[in-house]
């Protein structure tokens, strides 16, 4: 089956779903590729990173991990521009020492993450998370890459400001956070006097710490103006 002949394929199978969208098709791709659940982080122009969809709430967590320690499947994926997999993430615990143990604890022991890409472009990454040791074969390995594709397109249908200008070079990886993130640790730079950096810094050891996504860390603080 050549790559147009594939393609066609996965459209129609996401079409007879229902819905195609970028949420319906991941969902689509993850059964597909019979993954346990899959997730979608956007980079809005190459510096701003936010959740396209998560298939659960383990997947959520596992993409919200990254965006805290900065590692992960999904930020190599998304700064190689390649295919990034580990067949057993008990043995990647020095290749990302803050999101491997995290994954086994959450029960997943596999991950194959793809880059979003269009062109020269590259607007984040989709992780592919099994409960069991072992890489995706070749011709999954092929679906998942025209997955990529079609979710590419569909984040660019419902967000096509998320390819960065062409005059603005993009940065090795994907930097920033929601606004929100920025506006509780500007919060705190105020009340304690810290530098920016330092007071986000704090905000991401402390969701670490209590395995809570930023983003609720910094809703907290927005809400009480404190991280206790």
């Amino acid at each position: 089956m050549d790559d147009d002949d594939q393609l066609t394929g996965l459209w129609r199978r996401i079409a007879d779903a229902g819905d195609i969208t970028l949420g319906a098709a991941c969902d689509v791709c993850a059964a597909d590729l019979s993954v346990d659940c899959a997730g979608i982080t956007l980079i809005d122009g190459g510096e701003l990173r936010t959740l396209g969809h998560a298939t659960d709430e383990r997947a959520r967590r596992l993409e919200d991990n990254q965006l805290v320690t900065g590692e992960g499947p999904c930020t190599e994926a998304y700064v190689r521009q390649t295919l990034v997999e580990s067949a057993d993430l008990h043995d990647a615990y020095a290749r990302w020492p803050a999101f491997a143990p995290v994954a086994v604890e959450e029960g997943v022991r596999s991950v194959t993450a793809l880059p979003l890409t269009i062109g020269r472009g590259r607007i984040g990454a989709v992780d592919l998370y099994r409960t069991a040791p072992g890489p995706l074969t070749e011709p999954e390995r092929e679906r998942a890459r025209g997955y990529a594709r079609i979710l590419t397109l569909l984040a660019l249908d419902s967000r096509p400001g998320l390819l960065a200008p062409r005059h603005q070079p993009l940065r090795p990886g994907p930097q920033g956070f929601p606004p929100h993130v920025h506006a509780a640790a500007g919060i705190l730079a105020e009340r304690y006097a810290l530098p920016p950096d330092d007071a986000l810094a704090r905000m991401r050891a402390h969701s670490f710490r209590h395995g809570q996504p930023l983003s609720r860390t910094a809703e907290h603080v927005l809400a009480h103006r404190t991280l206790d």
